[in-house]
């Protein structure tokens, strides 16, 4: 980077606030599906915790190391609906309680 580049960047963050909005780590679900509803929902409640345990603290240690501040972080995950395939009937609530666990 050039002289002008860094100063550039120094004046977006401290006089027009530059910061990163969100950050989003993507996780697929579909290696959770089992034949039965409450262990997917425990699978897919250990997958998240797993794969999301780090995501703040490595946020915050690239917001620390380039200086910009990261609003948001989140994830996203495979449509649930995605999970039960072609049964209609099934009750979703313990992989929604999984998730909400999770995101605790």
């Amino acid at each position: 980077m050039e002289t002008q580049q860094i100063k550039e960047t120094i004046e977006m963050i401290s006089e027009e606030n530059l910061d990163i909005r969100t950050i989003t780590m993507g996780i697929s679900l579909l290696d959770c599906v089992t034949g039965d509803l409450q262990t997917t929902a425990d699978k897919v409640y250990a997958k998240i915790m797993a794969k999301a345990a780090n995501l703040v603290p490595v946020a915050d240690a690239i917001s620390d190391e380039y200086g910009i501040p990261i609003v948001n972080k989140r994830i996203s995950v495979t449509p649930v609906s995605l999970l039960a395939g072609a049964d209609q009937n099934l009750d979703f609530r313990p992989i929604a309680q999984a998730m909400d666990r999770a995101a605790k």
